[in-house]
């Protein structure tokens, strides 16, 4: 902005030595004022981020944009964090955010015959896509106030990790497309409560924004808050995918007055959330306090989210709910490749259960002790394309959240540096210079066309299926490559239980870890 301002004046000065003084100067202002009109426009612009806090510069990146795939492609094969992912799924973000997809020509760049790949079976009668959008039911038989969620929503992401206003786009972006939007753990602020999009109030282990000054949970203020008519839904923070058996780390620079008010914790001070929770200590406990949040929320849909690690304790949690008879309205299962703002890198890859995995185990599990019909489940972790989602709906999931995808509708460029306090897009920092660069308004129309867009993909993806209504895909309609001549579904890849079945005769596979799983302890 400075340099901007000073290369308009420096312009202006020589336009006015070149009238008053000597012609030579037109040569200077002549020079100047090409970027100073640039500059200018780059600030007052608002579709773009990075030209309102880089005038001029910004322009470099979407030169690089412009040359690709020599140039772009590169980093996009080798993005998330360096792991592998999908060919290009940050350009169909940005594609489906601003409402310029385009089809891709001359076929896929995937080497189909390679282990590891996974497609889809198509029909040869395929369906109709539907109008209307489905929506899955979350209430159980202890819930009153049951709430039908999208396919797809907004993950679990504070605000502290993103800035105010990205809070606000992106809950603004959930009210205009009918999707939800996950709090993250710290806190509930007036951000999220705005524009009136449906809220999912994340609880960890820090009981952020519902906590006594000990850092206990605190009932009253969780009632009073979960009272709010946004807050569809209450869950309960287990662990996350990318930084399982850890706390969350929010720098004290990112802690300023409004982010320690919504928090309920020191101004300026780093914020460490414990790496386990103080209400439960047992599979029991923990089901209990479900209970109890339910309560307290007044009959709203409640549940926890879990990065799978130990089979044996989940089926312990399982056996909790058998005895107890309490179970929760529903699990979101996150998946080791999750993101996050900032996790050691040795967690990030080589802890927890990845989602496909981990997804099957909790689908598995509550079918075999005749749970599922009552409790829904939920996947997250680098779900970003039509297919992401649909894949997990054959995989056990009821529906979807998206987090990483959601901040490239936003405008994330992937610089890494979420945990700097320094994002040049204005997405995870507190910087109210650099925060001014995110238009709302804008940014909140790109997160409703991306989610609708990836919606209708995955319907018109299930539509080639043969599949009218998503309760009709089954696992063996998504296969993998295992080598050059051996293809199998996930159907015979997995051993998928029936109903009842670990109370009545678990299988070889699993009879060991259900026989061994203790109610009363979470170690077996």
């Amino acid at each position: 902005m400075m340099s901007v301002a000073m290369t308009v004046l420096a312009a202006v000065a020589s336009g006015i030595l070149a009238l008053v003084s000597s012609p030579w100067w037109w040569v200077p202002a002549g020079l100047l004022l090409p970027p100073a009109l640039l500059g200018v426009g780059d600030v007052v612009q608002r579709k773009h981020s990075v030209l309102r806090n880089y005038p001029v510069l910004g322009h470099l990146r979407y030169l690089m944009e412009y040359i690709r795939p020599e140039m772009q492609q590169y980093f996009i094969e080798r993005n998330f964090d360096g792991r592998p992912f999908d060919r290009d799924v940050r350009s169909i973000v940005y594609q489906r955010a601003k409402g310029t997809e385009a089809e891709e020509a001359f076929g896929t760049e995937r080497d189909v015959y390679l282990a590891g790949y996974e497609f889809l079976v198509p029909s040869m009668a395929p369906v109709p896509v539907p109008e209307e959008k489905p929506v899955v039911r979350i209430g159980g038989p202890d819930c009153t106030r049951p709430y039908d969620m999208a396919l797809l929503n907004v993950s679990a992401m504070s605000f502290g990790l993103l800035s105010s206003k990205a809070i606000l786009a992106l809950n603004r972006g959930a009210a205009q497309g009918g999707f939800a939007h996950d709090t993250g753990e710290g806190g509930l602020s007036e951000y999220h409560l705005r524009h009136g999009g449906d809220l999912v109030w994340e609880i960890g282990t820090g009981y952020f924004g519902c906590r006594t000054p000990e850092g206990d949970f605190d009932e009253r203020d969780f009632a009073g808050k979960a009272a709010h008519t946004q807050v569809k839904c209450v869950s309960l923070k287990l662990s996350q995918g990318a930084k399982p058996g850890i706390g969350g780390v929010l720098p004290g620079g990112k802690v300023n007055a409004e982010i320690a008010r919504v928090r309920e914790v020191p101004e300026g001070r780093t914020v460490i959330s414990p790496p386990y929770h103080r209400v439960f200590r047992t599979p029991r406990e923990l089901v209990r306090f479900i209970a109890r949040m339910r309560r307290l929320a007044d009959g709203k849909p409640t549940g926890f989210k879990l990065c799978v690690g130990s089979r044996r304790e989940f089926l312990a949690v399982c056996k909790a709910m058998c005895e107890e008879g309490v179970t929760p309205d529903f699990i979101v299962v996150d998946g080791a490749e999750g993101g996050t703002g900032a996790a050691p890198l040795e967690y990030a890859d080589h802890l927890g259960t990845p989602l496909t995995e981990g997804l099957i185990t909790v689908h598995n599990a509550l079918v075999g002790t005749g749970l599922r019909e009552r409790i829904r489940i939920g996947a997250s972790g680098k779900v970003a394309t039509g297919a992401d989602l649909v894949k997990r709906l054959l995989q056990g999931a009821d529906y979807t959240n998206a987090a990483r995808a959601m901040m490239f509708a936003l405008g994330c460029i992937q610089a890494q540096r979420c945990h700097t306090n320094t994002c040049p897009v204005g997405v995870t920092t507190q910087d109210p210079w650099r925060t001014r660069a995110l238009d709302v308004d804008d940014k909140s129309a790109r997160v409703r066309r991306y989610q609708e867009a990836t919606v209708r993909s995955a319907l018109q993806i299930m539509a080639s299926m043969g599949v009218r209504h998503p309760g009709e895909l089954a696992p063996h309609q998504l296969r993998r490559r295992l080598d050059p001549r051996t293809v199998l579904s996930y159907g015979e890849l997995y051993t998928w239980l029936e109903p009842g079945q670990l109370l009545t005769g678990p299988p070889s596979a699993w009879r060991r870890d259900w026989e061994a799983a203790d109610p009363d302890s979470f170690r077996g």
